[in-house]
Parts: structure tokens; C-alpha cells; sequence
């Protein structure tokens, strides 16, 4: 335990940050599970809107220093990716059909 006047301060502020930072750490997270669950059940439609979702969270959370800028680059990359695989697997299925 501190024993400083500042180090109590100190530590007050950053059990505030570390609440924030675990949000915004789990907003990623649901972010990209409700993205990777649209891509399962193969909705483009919902994946888009997800993906967009995730976009904004990813750079809110990048721009708050939560994580690293290369990491939510990382992040939204393989999200794209994915969702460029679901959209090229169903072109694929429709020129089969006709």
C-alpha cells in the first residue's frame, strides 16, 4: 500500500484507467466475436455492418492507447480479409448454380 500523499493519488487514477481500458478491451472483443459469428452464419449483409463496427471500435480503442496501432491495423486486416473469403465463396456458389 502507498504510503506517499501523491502515490495514493496515483493509484486512485489509475484504478479509474484500468476500468476504462477494460471496457474498451471488451468492446473489442464482443466487436469481433459478433463479426466472426456473422461470418459463420455466412450474412454478408450483417458482417459488413459488423465490420464497421469493429472498425470504429478497434481505432477508438488504438487512439486511446488501450492497444497498439499496429495491433488494431492487425485486427482490422483479418476482419477484411475474412469478410472478402464470405463474399468471394458466395460469387463462387452463384456462378456454379447458374
Amino acid at each position: 500500500m502507498p504510503n506517499l500523499k501523491t502515490s495514493i493519488k496515483d493509484l486512485r487514477s489509475t484504478k479509474r484507467k484500468t476500468v476504462y481500458n477494460d471496457r474498451l478491451r471488451k468492446r473489442v472483443k464482443k466487436a469481433e466475436k459478433t463479426f466472426k459469428n456473422n461470418i459463420e452464419k455466412k450474412d454478408s449483409g450483417k458482417a459488413e455492418k459488423s465490420l464497421k463496427q469493429a472498425y470504429k471500435v478497434l481505432d477508438k480503442a488504438a487512439k486511446k492507447n488501450v492497444i497498439k496501432k499496429g495491433k488494431a491495423s492487425r485486427k482490422k486486416s483479418r476482419l477484411a480479409i475474412q469478410l472478402n473469403k464470405l463474399s468471394i465463396d458466395n460469387v463462387k456458389t452463384t456462378k456454379k448454380s447458374t
